[in-house]
């Protein structure tokens, strides 16, 4: 069965970090999310006034960040001894756990800095493991190119198709994640088989995509939520189309947030802020 459209979240405009402007779709408010994923923004700009402060230090706690970097070059530190160079077409994947206080500091005073960053929950059981991080190059990220001009990067999960079978550098993650990035020509088709048990959603970049059956056009920097199904079927508009794919497990579990700390009850939350506030989280 087809996905069709539930609901759009559209970006809004807001600032997060010393002042970095971005648009959140997934996150804007607690109603705005769709388990397991938290939030997702997008930064673009070619004004360095919009992003040269950067995420200075900062903590998380029991879930999972997933920055990809479009355009630019940020450079990733953590209390753990982890750093790594976040550039144009790369991937940083980072396990919060039971704590990490890190920064992503642009490494560049002009020209487009562009990406997303998506908060993934982690389930109870592991909210309070070991920390973890990894940096992914472009070079090591597959891509298939298809025959009809479509082009498939694939970050996380496996895309299939009649001829090839991709599997993205991220694996063996509790919630199973899908992320893919598909640029597709102009009046191109893509269907990609999602399992049912997913849930998942797209997010349109650049260009004019419609989506479904019977197919309804979606708006750009906007998180389209697809209703139940197997199957997405979309087709790119006049100029082509850039868009992302996310899909992954629902946890079915109770969130409570604070800031950069996901629990599960108002009690945990409120012990990751001591845990922090008295620097355990750097003994933990």
């Amino acid at each position: 069965m087809i996905r069709n459209i539930q609901t759009i979240i559209p970006g809004i405009a807001t600032s997060d970090g010393a002042g970095v402007k971005l648009r959140r779709s997934l996150g804007g408010h607690q109603q705005a999310r769709l388990d397991p994923f938290l939030m997702l923004d997008e930064f673009s700009s070619n004004d360095p006034n919009d992003y040269v402060a950067g995420f200075p230090a900062h903590p998380h706690r029991g879930f999972e960040t997933v920055t990809y970097m479009l355009e630019g070059h940020m450079l990733h530190e953590d209390h753990l001894g982890n750093q790594g160079h976040l550039k144009t077409g790369g991937v940083q994947w980072m396990t919060a756990g039971r704590g990490i206080i890190h920064s992503e500091m642009p490494q560049q005073v002009s020209g487009a800095m562009r990406g997303f960053q998506l908060w993934i929950n982690l389930p109870a059981n592991e909210k309070m493991k070991a920390a973890g991080y990894l940096d992914i190059q472009e070079e090591n990220i597959l891509k298939l190119s298809l025959v009809n001009g479509s082009l498939v990067k694939v970050i996380a999960g496996l895309f299939k198709n009649e001829s090839d079978v991709i599997v993205g550098p991220i694996q063996g993650i509790t919630t199973s994640p899908l992320f893919l990035d598909v640029h597709l020509p102009p009046n191109t088709e893509f269907e990609h088989h999602i399992s049912k048990q997913l849930n998942a959603f797209i997010y349109v970049y650049e260009g004019e995509l419609e989506v479904g059956n019977p197919m309804r056009a979606v708006p750009k920097q906007a998180a389209i939520v697809l209703d139940e199904g197997d199957f997405l079927k979309v087709k790119a508009g006049a100029v082509g189309a850039q868009f992302i794919v996310l899909a992954a497990l629902p946890l079915h579990e109770p969130i409570v947030q604070h800031g950069p700390f996901v629990m599960n009850t108002r009690a945990e939350i409120e012990q990751a802020i001591d845990d922090y506030q008295n620097n355990r989280f750097v003994t933990l």
